[in-house]
């Protein structure tokens, strides 16, 4: 009777032996996308180009705008073969104005739209890596979707992965400022050889 206890219990110790606990967390895919200041960046840079050329789009506009005013104050005076070739010009101007504003405005997002799915693709590679290197077997990710209804406060990764993917953005950028002040230095270098 000892003998099966004793088998019992090692039995027990193996098999409990051989069970990994494993290690999961989520993060919330939306507020470390939005958080990164690579994100703010992009966002930032984005919605200055697209006032930019709003504003730009806006002049020419005017410009249009104040050749129909000129026309249709002097129309009257003008041949009909005159009006009907003015009235044709404008509406090439029209539609030229037209095309020029819906390729700026599709150059924008699709610029836009490449540059944020770089970044969440960053971001991925950068959950994986981060998982992998404390062990983690799986980390979920939270979607405005709500895929993730329910999870202890404690699994929550999101400010941990934000705060390290926002010291490794503050590093590449630290870095890509370095190198200019170095190109700078021997820019300067090179022309006090001169």
């Amino acid at each position: 009777m000892k003998k099966c206890i004793w088998i019992a219990v090692a039995l027990i110790t193996m098999t409990s032996c051989n069970q990994q606990t494993e290690k999961t967390g989520y993060v919330n895919n939306t507020k470390v996308v939005s958080d990164f200041n690579e994100m703010k960046s992009a966002q930032e840079k984005w919605t200055k180009k697209n006032a930019e050329v709003r504003a730009e789009l806006e002049g020419k506009a005017k410009q249009f705008q104040a050749e129909v005013q000129g026309y249709q104050t002097i129309m009257k005076s003008m041949t009909k073969a005159n009006r009907e070739k003015k009235e044709q010009e404008l509406m090439i101007m029209q539609q030229g104005l037209q095309r020029e504003q819906q390729a700026k405005m599709q150059e924008i997002q699709e610029g836009s739209q490449a540059e944020i799915d770089s970044i969440i693709s960053k971001v991925k590679k950068f959950v994986n890596e981060y998982g992998k290197k404390n062990g983690y077997t799986y980390i979920y990710g939270q979607t405005e979707a709500s895929n993730l209804f329910y999870a202890k406060e404690e699994l929550d990764l999101t400010d941990k992965i934000v705060s390290e993917l926002n010291a490794t953005g503050a590093v590449t950028t630290e870095n890509k400022q370095e190198v200019k002040k170095d190109d700078k230095k021997e820019e300067e270098v090179s022309e006090e050889k001169k």
